[in-house]
């Protein structure tokens, strides 16, 4: 992957968390940063996912690898605040 993927990956990894985010319930009681993270993280896990199960690179939007990361985002936003809320920290 040359540069100009990394940093498109990054970008989309920004969308995808807060995608994520916005698709859950409630109120979550993690940070802008973190949502950000568990994004970029999930965007690269859905990427793997879609080439594995061959749905990666198809002809126009790939919809089925961006609902994969959305999935992921939501998930990866819910379990880390579940974890904070677990700790006691409050916002």
């Amino acid at each position: 992957m040359d540069i100009s993927g990394v940093i498109s990956a990054l970008v989309v990894g920004v969308v995808i968390g807060a995608l994520g985010r916005l698709v859950l319930p409630g109120r979550q009681r993690i940070g802008i940063l973190w949502t950000l993270l568990v994004g970029i993280v999930a965007a690269f896990i859905g990427t793997a996912i879609a080439g594995a199960v061959g749905v990666a690179d198809t002809r126009g939007f790939d919809w089925i690898e961006l609902v994969i990361q959305i999935v992921l985002a939501a998930l990866g936003v819910s379990l880390l605040d579940r974890a904070r809320a677990g700790r006691g920290v409050r916002r």
